[in-house]
């Protein structure tokens, strides 16, 4: 087991930056070009619905913890923003709050897609977490065994 944490101002240059340290910690499980393409795609949105969402038009903290365990990482992203009024309909593809920013309402879903586990728990004016997790398939099949 191994375990990282990291604190951040929610600017967009950090996205870029985050996505690469998550995907260096995550290096020692041995993934796939793909899987770990599939873990830096869904930090970069969840980092980035911080930093457009969470913080609109402001900037604060984006905290980003990461630890792995056998073949999975596990990753939690949160901000202490705006906070999500109706998280159910946040989740519902193509659902954005910014039509007029040319957003597509996907963030979610890719996230949901492209990880093994994923939750999201916020609460309007104090902030979301988005808790992701990605077990990776080499490694995976020979856990099991």
């Amino acid at each position: 087991m191994n375990e990282m944490y990291l604190k951040f101002l929610s600017r967009s240059e950090n996205e870029v930056f985050a996505r690469n340290v998550v995907a260096a910690f995550a290096l020692p499980l041995n993934p796939t070009i793909a899987e770990l393409s599939d873990v830096k795609t869904a930090v970069s949105e969840a980092v980035t619905n911080c930093i457009v969402h969470g913080y609109r038009n402001t900037e604060g903290w984006i905290e980003l913890a990461c630890r792995t365990e056998g073949s999975c990482l596990h990753i939690e992203i949160s901000d202490s923003g705006r906070g999500i009024a109706d998280l159910e309909q946040a989740l519902m593809p193509f659902y954005t709050t910014l039509p007029d920013e040319e957003r597509s309402g996907m963030g979610f879903t890719i996230m949901q897609t492209f990880m093994t586990d994923f939750s999201v728990r916020s609460e309007a004016g104090r902030g979301t977490t988005v808790r992701m997790s990605k077990r990776f398939g080499a490694r995976a099949a020979d856990d099991a065994r």
